[in-house]
C-alpha cells in the first residue's frame, strides 16, 4: 500500500492552513498558494498557445522543409499521441511528487522542446521536439486542475476556474493570429523562438517561487500499467486520427492509399481497445492497494461520470466543428489563415472573459442555470452551423461563433468544477488526469469522424459533377450536422449534473 511521505525536509507538506478551515466557509487563499495558481495559469497559457499555432504553421513547414503533407501532418498527430499517452500517466505522479518537482520537469520539458523546434535543421528533429514539448504540456493542466482543487475553498472554485477557462480561450485565440502574422513576415521559426523566453521565464519564475502543496505518495510505478496505457490511449488516437486519411483519389496509388490508412486505422483501434479493457482490468487490482497508475473509483461518483460523459460528448462536438470551421472559411469562402483567425477571435474573446462570470455564478447558484442554457445555446448553433453555405455572409458566421462560444463558456466551467468537486481529495489528481484524457481522446473523435464525413462526402459531390467549392460546401455541411447530432444529449445530461455540497477537505462529498 501506498504510504503518505509527511517526513519533513521533503519539501512535500500538507496543505497550509488558511484564516478559515477550507470548505464552504473560507472565500480567501494565502498569498504564496495564490502565487502558485497565477504562476500555473502563466504557464499553462504559454503551453497552449504553443499547441494551436502549429495548424496555420503546416503549409509553410511543408514548402520550407520540402515535405510532404502526410509527413506534416505528424507534427499534429506525434504531439496528440505523446498527450494521450502521458495524461493518464499525470494521475499517478501528481501523486508521487511535488508540485515544484511537477512544475520543474514540465516546464523544463516545454522549454527543451522549444529550443530544439527554433534550432531544428530538418523535419525529423522538429518532430522530436513536438514530443518533447507535448511530453511538458500534458503534464501542466492536471497539475494546473490538482492545485485548484487542493488549495482553493470550495465556496470560490467555481471563480478560479473561471480564470482557467481564459487561459483555455485566450490561447487558442491569439496562437493562429500570431502565428499567422510570423509567418507573413519573419518565418516560422519564430513561432518557436517567440515562446521560448516566455517559457524560459516561467520555468525561472516557477523554480524560485513556487512551493509545494498536498502530500506525496511512495507508491512505486508499475511498469505495466505505463505499457497498456500507451498501447491503450496511444492506439485509440493513432486510429482515430487515420479516419478519412485515405486518398480520396482515382488510380492504384490512391487506392492503395485508401487500403493502407484503413488497415492502419482498424489494427490501431484494435490494439487499443484490447489494451485499454487490460489496462482496465490492471488498476482495478491495484487500486485495491492504493497503487493504482489511474485509480478507476473516480467512477464510483456518478455526478463525476455523468459530468465525464458530458464533457466528453461536448468535446467530440466542439473540438471537431473548430477544427471544419477554418477549412469551410478557407476552402469556400477562400479567405487567409490570417483572417480566419480574427473571425474566431471575437468568440474565443468572449468565452474567455465570460468565465469569470460564470465562475462566480456556479458559486452562488450551482450547475443548473449555467449547464442548462449552455447545452441550448450550443446545440442551437451547431445546428445553425449546418445551414451554411459558400454565400453565408462572414458576418453570420462571426456572430454565430461568437454565440456558440458563449454557449461553451457556460457549460466547460461549471463541468470541471463540479466533476472534480464531486471526488474526494486523494483523488483529485486521477480525476484531473481521466479530465484531461477524456478531452484529448473524444476531440480526437470528433475530429476523425468529422474529417472522414467531410472527405467522403466532398469526394462523392465531385463525382457526381460538383465542382470544387460546391463539394466542399457540401461536406462540410455534413460535417457539422454531425456535431450538431453529437450535441442532442447535451440537453438531457444538462439537468442530471449538480455542484457537490461544500466539503471540507479530507472528507468526501456527498453522495460519494
Amino acid at each position: 500500500m501506498a504510504a503518505i511521505d509527511t517526513t519533513p525536509g521533503t519539501g512535500s507538506m500538507a496543505v497550509p492552513a488558511t484564516a478559515a478551515p477550507v470548505g464552504g466557509g473560507a472565500t480567501t487563499l494565502r498569498p504564496e498558494e495564490s502565487r502558485v495558481i497565477w504562476l500555473l495559469l502563466g504557464a499553462a497559457f504559454v503551453a497552449i498557445l504553443n499547441e494551436t499555432t502549429m495548424g496555420v504553421a503546416i503549409p509553410h513547414l511543408i514548402t520550407d522543409l520540402g515535405i510532404t503533407a502526410l509527413a506534416a501532418q505528424w507534427l499534429t498527430t506525434a504531439f496528440m499521441l505523446t498527450m494521450a499517452v502521458v495524461i493518464p500517466i499525470t494521475g499517478f505522479l501528481l501523486r508521487r511528487f511535488t508540485t515544484r518537482q511537477m512544475f520543474i520537469a514540465a516546464m523544463g520539458l516545454f522549454s527543451l522542446g522549444t529550443l530544439i523546434a527554433f534550432l531544428s535543421p530538418g523535419f525529423p528533429m522538429l518532430l522530436v521536439a513536438r514530443v518533447v514539448q507535448a511530453s511538458g504540456t500534458a503534464i501542466m493542466m492536471p497539475l494546473l486542475m490538482t492545485t485548484i482543487m487542493t488549495v482553493v475553498p470550495a465556496a470560490i472554485r467555481g471563480r478560479m476556474m473561471g480564470r482557467v477557462s481564459i487561459v483555455i480561450s485566450l490561447a487558442p485565440a491569439i496562437g493562429p493570429t500570431l502565428a499567422g502574422a510570423l509567418l507573413d513576415t519573419v518565418g516560422w521559426r519564430w513561432i518557436f523562438g517567440i515562446v521560448l523566453p516566455i517559457a524560459l521565464v516561467a520555468l525561472a519564475v516557477g523554480a524560485r517561487w513556487i512551493h509545494n502543496l498536498g502530500e506525496t505518495t511512495r507508491a512505486p510505478i508499475d511498469i505495466l500499467s505505463v505499457v497498456l496505457s500507451a498501447l491503450g490511449f496511444g492506439g485509440l488516437v493513432y486510429g482515430l486520427s487515420q479516419l478519412g486519411g485515405g486518398g480520396h483519389g482515382t488510380g492504384s496509388d490512391a487506392a492503395a492509399a485508401d487500403a493502407l490508412s484503413s488497415a492502419s486505422m482498424a489494427i490501431s483501434l484494435t490494439v487499443g481497445v484490447i489494451a485499454l479493457g487490460l489496462f482496465a482490468w490492471r488498476q482495478i487490482i491495484l487500486q485495491r492497494e492504493d497503487d493504482a497508475l489511474l485509480d478507476l473509483r473516480v467512477f464510483r461518483s456518478a455526478n463525476f461520470s455523468l459530468s465525464i460523459g458530458q464533457m466528453a460528448l461536448m468535446s467530440m462536438a466542439f473540438f471537431g466543428a473548430i477544427t471544419v470551421l477554418p477549412l469551410y472559411l478557407q476552402r469556400v469562402h477562400g479567405i487567409s489563415p490570417l483572417e480566419t483567425g480574427l473571425i474566431v477571435l471575437p468568440g474565443a474573446l468572449a468565452m474567455g472573459f465570460a468565465g469569470p462570470l460564470i465562475g462566480r455564478i456556479y458559486d452562488r447558484w450551482g450547475t443548473r442555470v449555467l449547464l442548462v442554457p449552455g447545452a441550448v445555446i450550443t446545440s442551437a448553433m451547431l445546428w445553425f452551423y449546418t445551414t451554411y453555405t459558400p454565400t453565408t455572409p462572414i458576418w453570420v458566421i462571426v456572430t454565430a461563433h461568437t454565440v456558440l462560444s458563449i454557449g461553451l463558456a457556460l457549460s466547460f466551467t461549471p463541468l470541471f468544477t463540479a466533476s472534480l468537486a464531486s471526488l474526494q481529495p486523494k483523488f483529485y489528481s486521477y480525476g484531473s488526469a481521466v479530465v484531461g484524457t477524456v478531452q484529448q481522446v473524444a476531440g480526437a473523435a470528433g475530429i476523425a469522424m468529422m474529417f472522414g464525413i467531410m472527405s467522403a462526402v466532398t469526394a462523392g459531390a465531385i463525382d457526381a459533377g460538383a465542382d470544387a467549392i460546391a463539394a466542399e460546401g457540401a461536406g462540410t455541411q455534413a460535417a457539422f450536422l454531425l456535431a450538431a447530432i453529437l450535441s442532442l444529449p447535451l440537453l438531457v445530461g444538462a439537468f442530471l449534473i449538480r455542484k457537490p455540497a461544500d466539503a471540507p477537505h479530507g472528507a468526501a462529498p456527498v453522495g460519494h
